[in-house]
This record gives structure tokens, sequence and C-alpha cells, in this order.
């Protein structure tokens, strides 16, 4: 297939460049609207206790699927004129809007429960409502309804300030932030991106090539990310992903067939021949290396959360586009330019500059790639000890990990939603996030002396300040009044509201919600909770109790696709055991700087807590393109290793020839990819900055200490059994395995370019 490929491009380079150019054009007219119809919502599993029991209080109770706060803070008193008169603008104001299902603050709640809607310095008054219509229409409508109240209290002539926070108003802040932070990533790659490509091909055309691919493979995912925002939710933070890793994987391929192809011309072949190989080794490692990345993001469509989903689309689209814009449009364009593919030089003009001569061809042996392999091979045992050590001790903080679910202070300290977060944690006795609601589906039947009971002992777990049951508040096992908070019963339903002072995300709060569902329902009935704290074990539990799966699936389809391609079942397991400890540093990383706030959390605010759908979506993006260079440089080496006579010194031979030839292809792709994912810094979410850190670090160890010196001593250590695999597989590779191209003469090793 791959042949077809180069002699279509052979016959007909134009048509083909004018039919990718037009596919591109239509992909980006009908994928860039994309933005507008994304979610900042899907990290909470749909399926889970906490999501049915915040359904029901929807459905039954009015609740509201999403929370929208607003604060009103006043010099002097927060029950003052001023600050009154402007908060019961605003309660009317929403009470006005339909998608309000309800609305309480300080001014118009009863005495018993107004004094938690004011702050303990009494400045600062509350106000809360209840949006319905769904994540995506309540996002939407809480910024619609933040613009009109802020606008109208902006100028200040009232002594008042006005600020909108809560979930709702997290998530719409948290698309508005993605989106502009989008346009920043890509203004800051695709410039850095090119200047490094200019520095490794040389030619100014040859570094557009692999821009223009990334392109194809960017506007491509966003087309199929629209199609899908049809049918279901897509998380805003998908376009991001597509952004980075269609441009780095779009470089990694098109540098690869562009450098053999360059080697094959280097070693005698004629264009067309040199092109006819290239796709047949390298195109067909492409494609390797393009299905492995793939699968390991499909499985992130073993998690129910839509951002994970969201990443799988993204993940699977950019890959496919990259891949095949690369196998397709990169021989077109290589014989469409023919000389001029190297033309427009800076690195001859720099060294004409600079008045150095020219590189010359020199042997191999003289490389720096084969000596430092060879180095590295002699020293195998101490410097492969001592790099695990180094990862390991790198990775180390990663145990001590502990998992949150992100709220307001992933966004930065100048944004409205994490201000009024901060005055709720820092200002009021009652913080109504750390609230738990548990509702009692089937009420029917049930006496109000059940419902007091169950509240009772509900009140007596510790860190419980307060239960608000639908006949009175009860602390200590004692009422003490009216319902000071939201409760009801409806529809043969009821819900208690939890009022708690553990801190959420802490061992306190995971201890009082085990003590909430030890206390037996009222009258035997059963009873779910919803709340951050629920949602937040809820997700976390999704996420471990799948983990297992996700990762034997991924490591089963690694392990079968280099076996095919290799036809030893030692080098598989060797990359799987490479590519993990190629993501501890990563790991370790998050933990140290992000969860624990060292380097000022790299201007993030630190919660002493991981998102954990985060290093699930770095383990299996990163595992992926680790796995792109080990096919890379496997099928390499292979080659080599198939031409020698099969010794334990040709397989020396082997792997310091096939880093030779990969190194520094390998080392400028990851260079390039690694500012591809450090453009993520530019974002201004803490967990778009988490994952851009985690990627950064994981391409560029992998690309380092794992290719350079682990990959080469485990590949020395273990002599020929690298090779070995039981007859009957060596039979079902022989049969089955992926031959393309090793009929093709495999270039020369005699000579390389000397830069």
């Amino acid at each position: 297939m791959l042949q077809r490929i180069a002699m279509l491009a052979i016959a007909a380079p134009r048509w083909v460049i004018s039919a990718a150019v037009l596919v591109m054009l239509a992909a980006g007219i009908f994928g860039v609207p994309v933005t507008k119809s994304l979610s900042s919502s899907g990290f909470q599993d749909p399926s889970s206790e906490s999501a049915r029991a915040a359904q029901l209080l929807t459905d039954k109770f009015h609740q509201g699927d999403m929370q929208m706060l607003i604060t009103v803070t006043a010099a002097d008193s927060a029950t003052g004129p001023a600050a009154r008169a402007v908060g019961l603008s605003i309660v009317d104001e929403l009470r006005r809007a339909p998608i309000v299902t309800g609305v309480t603050s300080a001014w118009s709640a009863p005495p018993s429960e107004a004094g938690n809607l004011v702050s303990k310095d009494g400045k600062v008054g509350l106000i809360v409502a209840g949006l319905g219509g769904g994540e995506s229409v309540a996002q939407s409508s809480a910024q619609t309804l933040s613009d009109e109240v802020v606008r109208d209290h902006r100028d200040g002539s009232t002594g008042v300030t006005v600020r909108s926070g809560g979930v709702a108003m997290v998530n719409a802040q948290i698309t508005s932030q993605l989106q502009h932070d989008l346009l920043l990533m890509e203004s800051i790659a695709i410039p850095l991106s090119f200047l490094v490509l200019v520095w490794v091909f040389g030619g100014l055309l040859a570094a557009a090539l692999p821009v223009a691919v990334g392109l194809m493979a960017i506007t491509g995912s966003m087309a199929v990310l629209r199609l899908i925002t049809f049918s279901t939710d897509v998380s805003n933070l998908a376009p991001n992903l597509s952004t980075a890793m269609g441009l780095a994987l779009a470089i990694d391929y098109t540098l690869l067939i562009i450098s053999r192809y360059r080697d094959e011309l280097a070693d005698g072949a004629d264009p067309n021949t040199a092109l006819v190989r290239t796709m047949a080794t390298a195109g067909r490692t492409v494609l390797v290396s393009a299905t492995t990345v793939a699968l390991s993001m499909a499985a992130l469509f073993m998690f129910p959360m839509h951002v994970l989903k969201s990443f799988a689309y993204a993940g699977v689209a950019t890959v496919v586009f990259a891949a095949v814009a690369a196998v397709v449009i990169t021989p077109a364009a290589i014989v469409l330019l023919g000389d001029r593919l190297n033309a427009l030089d800076v690195r001859r003009l720099a060294r004409r500059l600079l008045r150095r001569p020219d590189p010359v061809r020199g042997p191999i042996e003289a490389q720096f790639w084969y000596r430092s392999t060879m180095f590295v091979m002699r020293r195998a045992l101490p410097l492969g000890l001592a790099v695990v050590a180094l990862l390991l001790l790198l990775g180390a903080p990663f145990l001590g990990v502990k998992w949150g679910f992100p709220d307001d202070r992933v966004l930065p300290t100048t944004v409205s939603s994490h201000q009024v977060g901060d005055q709720l944690r820092n200002d009021f006795a009652e913080n109504t996030a750390t609230a738990v609601t548990v509702v009692i589906p089937d009420a029917g039947g049930l006496t109000s002396y059940d419902l007091e009971r169950y509240a009772a002992e509900l009140s007596r777990v510790p860190d419980v300040s307060a239960v608000s049951a639908p006949t009175g508040t009860f602390v200590a096992g004692v009422r003490v009044g009216t319902p000071s908070a939201a409760t009801g019963v409806a529809q043969g339903s009821a819900f208690l509201t939890v009022g708690s002072t553990a801190p959420l995300f802490s061992d306190s709060s995971e201890t009082q919600l085990d003590r909430l569902h030890a206390v037996p329902g009222p009258a035997g009935r059963h009873a779910e909770m919803t709340g951050t704290a629920q949602t937040n074990r809820d997700s976390v539990d999704a996420i471990t109790s799948r983990l297992p799966r996700v990762l034997g699936l991924i490591a089963v389809i690694t392990f079968g696709l280099l076996f095919l391609l290799t036809g030893s079942i030692v080098l598989p397991l060797k990359a799987l055991v490479l590519n993990v400890l190629s993501l501890t540093a990563a790991f370790g990383a998050l933990v140290w700087i992000f969860q624990d706030g060292h380097l000022g959390a790299l201007g993030t605010t630190s919660t002493g807590t991981l998102v954990a759908n985060i290093p699930v979506l770095l383990f299996c993006i990163a595992f992926g393109l680790s796995m792109d260079y080990e096919v890379f440089l496997l099928s390499r080496i292979r080659e080599y290793w198939l031409q020698s006579g099969r010794t334990r010194a040709d397989n020396d031979r082997s792997v310091a020839l096939g880093l030779a030839r990969t190194g520094r292809v390998i080392t400028a792709a990851a260079l390039v990819m690694s500012i591809s994912f450090a453009a993520l810094f530019g974002a201004h979410v803490q967990f778009m900055r988490m994952l851009g850190l985690g990627l950064t670090l994981a391409v560029l160890v992998d690309a380092t200490l794992v290719r350079m010196l682990l990959l080469p001593a485990s590949m020395h250590v273990l002599g020929k059994w690298n090779w070995w695999a039981p007859k009957p597989l060596v039979w079902l590779h022989d049969r089955f395995g992926l031959r393309e191209g090793e009929e093709e003469k495999v270039s020369s090793p005699t000579t390389v370019p000397v830069a």
C-alpha cells in the first residue's frame, strides 16, 4: 500500500497536494467554530451515586443542575441600606430569568438561614441561585447573567462590590479562559517549532512541510470534534490537546520520512527509488507508531467521564489525521519540491557567515550517536542502574498523591469565581462547598419522626456542624430550630443538607463521608449523597476501579504491535518497562509542584491535591508517545540486525547503528514536541499547565535518559535474547508479522554526513 502511495506521489504530486489543501480548508471551515459548542463540565461520573442524587434534586426539588453564587460586599455592613438595595435588586433580576430555578439570599431568606449567608465580619452578603437546563446551558446562562448583574454595579457608585462565582461560573470562566489560551498556545508553539525545524531541516521549505501537515491534523481533528458535539458533550480541553498533539506528531512523522529519504539519497539511490524505499520503511514505521498512539488514546473511552472521552475523541482523530497527512502529503511534497527541498538552507548561510567549512561525509563509527551508544554499552550495568535509581527517586513524591476535584482555584486569582471561592473559604462560617446533601429517593410512608431521628443521627457525626431536615435543624443530635439550609419532601422523595466543617479533600472529609454512609437510612430506606466531597470520591473511584483494565489493555495492545514489528517477546516487555520508567519523573513532579506547592506551583494555586483525570490522561498520551520513539528506533535497529550475522557483537552494532541513524531525528522531534507541550504553560487554567509540564518532562526524559542510556544499556545486557520468541510465536510472526519493506535494500551504514 505504501509503495502505491509513493508511486501516486511520483505520478501526480500536484493533484495530491491540491486535494489535501481542499480537505484542510473544508475541515477548517467546518471545525473552527467548535469552540462555541464545547463544555467545561464532564469531570463527574454520570452513573455515580452523586450524579443520581443530583439528578433527583433537579427533577423533583428544582434545585438546579448547578449553582451560581454572587457576593455583595459593602465597606460598612452587608445589612446596610446600600448593600440591601443592591442585593434585593439582583435577587429580583435573577428570579425573572427563566433558567433560574430558585434564589435565596442574605436579605430574602428566613432569619434562621440568613445568618449563614453573611460573612463573619458582616460585610459580605451571599446570593445563591440554582440554574437548570443541564450543565452546558447552565454554563452559558451563568455567563450571561453575570455580565448583566456585574455590569449594572461595576461603576462602584453605590459603594458596593459585586462578584459572581459558583460552579456554573467556574465552568463558564474556564471555557472563556481556554478559548483565549488556545490562541496564545498556537501563537507560541507554531513559530518556535518552525525555528527549531529550520535548524533541523536546514531548508525553509522543508521546515514548512511539517507545519503544514500539523495544521491539517489540527483542522481535521477540530472537524471531528464539532461533528461529535452534535450528539454528545465535548470538553473544552479537547482542542488544546489537538493543537499540541497535532503539531508534535506531524513533526515527528514528517521528520522521520524526510530524514530517511535523505539517507537513501546519500547512499546513492535515485530520487524515485529513494522515495519508494522510504515509504516502505519509514512510512510503515509511521503507521505502526500512529496505531500504537491511537490505541493508547482510545483506551480513555473506558472511563465514564466526558472529559476523558473527549480526550479520546481528540487524540484518536489527531493521530489519524497526522499519520494520513504525513504518508500522503510528505511524499507528494518531496516529489513536487525536488532539489528545492533543500533550498534556502540557513545552516549553509550561517556556516558561510562564520567561515566554517561544509560538513563532509565520514565513517559512521565517527559519529557522536554511534560513539556515545558504544560508550554506554561498555558501561551498561552501572549507567543503567544509575538512571533507574534517578528516575525512581524523582518519581517518589507520587507515592504521596492525594486526589481532588477541580474547583475555582484552577483559575487565576484575578478571576471573579476564584475570588468568590476565597471569600467563602475564608470569610464565612459555613462554606456551601463543603456541605453534603443526603437524598432519600423512596421516602413514601416515612413519618416526620423517621426523618428527625435520621437527621439527629447524622448530626452526631464528627465535623458535622448542623443537619437541616424538613422539620428543623439538628446539632449534636438535638433539634435547635427551623431549617437553616435547603431541605424538603416532594413527589415521594426527601432530602436533607448536612453542614460540614471538614476541609474538602482532606482525610477528615473522607472519614466523615464514611461515617455518614454508615448511618442507617430512615426506617431502613436507602439514602444517596451528593456534594463536592462525594462527587470527588465517585470520580476517583470511577478512575481507580477501571485503571487496571485500561493499563492492561494498553499493555496488551502495545505488546502485540511490537511483537508483530520485531518478532520478539523480550523487546515488547522491555519497552513496557522503559516507558513506565520514563513517566516516573513527570508524575513525581506533578505532586511535588502542584500538590505540595513547591516552585510556587508554577504560578497557580496549590490545593493540596491533584485532579485525578490529569495523571490518567498524561499516562495515556505520554505512554503512546514514548512508544512512538520506541517504534522509530526498534524498526531501524531490526533492519541492521536482520542484515547481520546475528551474534552478540552484531546485536551491539545494530543498536549503535540504529541510534546513529535515528538519534538526531528522535532528539530533534522530542525538542519540537516538548515545545508544543510546553506551550500549554501559556494556559491560565491550572490542570492544563499541569498537563503541559507533565508531557514536556515525559518527552524530554524519554528522548534522553531512556532512549540514549537505558535502551542501549538494556539491549546490551540482554544480547541475543533481545530477539527471542518461542517457536509457535516465531511461526506466528512469519505468517502475520509486519514485514513490509524488509525485502528492500536498507541504506548502507558505511558513511553519514558529519555536522
